[in-house]
């Protein structure tokens, strides 16, 4: 026993020793992965394409909300005013800024002479 207690430290297992330790590396398992992606092509064409769609739209919109607009001069000026100039604000969203501020222009126009103007005759 009196050697035991002079054992150098290295030769000291300390779980086999005290049975008190719990084991923290094998008391539970645990899996663990490196997982790799594989790295996204984004392609400078496919953001070209997307854009020229967003732009064609956005002017048939524009067009669109522009002959709203127009046709609102001449008929029901209130309703297919609003028509317009809601149809002016897509248009503008969706890239066609100048069709759209025109298209919003006209058909507040539109709605104030409905409004103010044409009781009047």
């Amino acid at each position: 026993m009196a050697d035991e207690r002079h054992r150098d430290r290295e030769e000291i297992d300390v779980y086999y020793d005290n049975p008190d330790i719990v084991d923290r590396e094998n008391a539970f398992s645990e899996e663990t992965a490196a997982e790799i992606a594989a790295p996204v092509n984004i392609s400078r064409d496919f953001e070209d394409d997307t854009e020229e769609e967003k732009t064609t739209s956005g002017r048939v919109l524009g067009y669109s909300a522009l002959a709203l607009s127009i046709l609102s001069l001449f008929i029901l000026p209130v309703i297919m005013g609003a028509a317009g100039i809601v149809l002016g604000f897509v248009a503008r969203r969706r890239g066609a800024e100048t069709l759209g501020a025109w298209a919003i222009g006209i058909g507040a126009v539109s709605i104030i002479i409905g409004l103010f103007v044409l009781p009047f005759f």
